[in-house]
This record gives C-alpha cells, structure tokens and sequence, in this order.
C-alpha cells in the first residue's frame, strides 16, 4: 500500500438501503447469473462461466486484505436480496493514470433504476476518501453506457476527453477498446474543520 494511505479492512457499510459487505458463498449462484446475462455484461468484452465468476470473488475478496477495501457485495437491507456490486478497486493493467483506484458498480437488471448504483458508490467514495485517504478515484467505461456514465455524473465525477483513452487489455480494433474516464478529487475540508480550537 502507498505511504500515506490507511489500510483499515470494514467488514461492511450501511447505508439507507444496503448493505456493502464482505462476500458469502451464497452470492456465486445469483453473481454468476448475472455475469452470463447480455445485458448486464453489454459493456464488458465476454460474458463470464460459473469457473471464472468464482475465480473473480476470490480476487476481489482478496482485495480486502490486501489494500484494505474492494469489491463489497450489494445486500438490501430490507430483504437481505444479493443485488451485486460496488467498490473500489486497484486496476491489474498499467497506462497513463495508473497507479490508481478505481470506483466500479455492477448490479442485476432488476435493481436497476432504484439509485442503489449511486446511494452505494457515494458510501464507497466516502470510505475511499475519508477513511482510506485517497486523494483521488477514477472510473472509466465505454463511450456508450450511457447509464454508467450518467452515474458517474451523480457522484461528482467529471469527464476531459483528453483523458480519453484505449483499453490495454483489449487488442486493436476490439470495438469496446476506446474508454472514457471519470475523475473526482477528495473534498476540501472546512477551514473550520481542518484547524482545530
């Protein structure tokens, strides 16, 4: 972990309607469900097996011991439902920008348009910012998820198209290559917060 940086593992978070939480071997089936649905992985270069879907949870539950946070899976409070993902994480592919964290989110169709996407990216932000101490977290997709994009735009992220850029991973010509980034910075404090009595 970078100096500077707090390494605090939270088992989960609440916020008014969900449950960010550490993974349970319960989530794989719906999880891999939603990996092999069209339209959840439109955005994604392939749709993921039940092989590779576990593979994923153990790198991403690994996560939290590693850095401190990760990939928490989705709970609603109101019926324990597993609805799916949102976190932070450390991209595994280098560029321009990175070493860096990542903010990423990816729920079942049937959640979609209730605002968990964005109520549980602004308790991950918040984590990543006021309890990890990062200065810094990105986001990046495809210039046409437009619903990804317009979350991006709800947390306060802004978008330069100079920072526009082709995924590495994803060869020549591979038609989800282009990429577009999101950035937001930590808040400033209060003056009145940052100085003490």
């Amino acid at each position: 972990m970078p100096p500077g940086l707090r390494r605090l593992i939270v088992a989960e978070i609440l916020t008014p309607r969900l449950r960010l939480r550490r993974w349970q071997p319960a989530d794989l089936d719906p999880f891999a469900a939603m990996n092999a649905d069209p339209r959840v992985m439109e955005f994604l270069p392939t749709r993921l097996d039940r092989s590779a879907t576990e593979a994923m949870v153990a790198r991403v539950d690994a996560s939290f011991d590693t850095n401190g946070f990760g990939l928490w899976a989705v709970e609603l409070r109101e019926d324990h439902s597993f609805a799916g993902y949102v976190g932070l994480l450390r991209p595994s592919f280098r560029t321009r920008f990175t070493p860096c964290v990542e903010i990423g989110w990816r729920l079942a169709p049937e959640f979609w348009g209730r605002g968990y996407a964005t109520e549980g990216a602004e308790a991950a932000l918040r984590f990543g910012f006021e309890t990890v101490g990062l200065d810094e977290i990105l986001s990046w997709t495809v210039p046409a998820n437009v619903r990804s994009r317009r979350i991006m735009t709800k947390l306060g992220m802004t978008h330069d198209p100079r920072d526009d850029f082709d995924h590495p991973l994803l060869p020549e010509g591979h038609p989800l290559r282009r990429h577009v980034l999101y950035r937001i910075r930590r808040p400033e404090r209060p003056e009145s917060e940052a100085v003490g009595p």
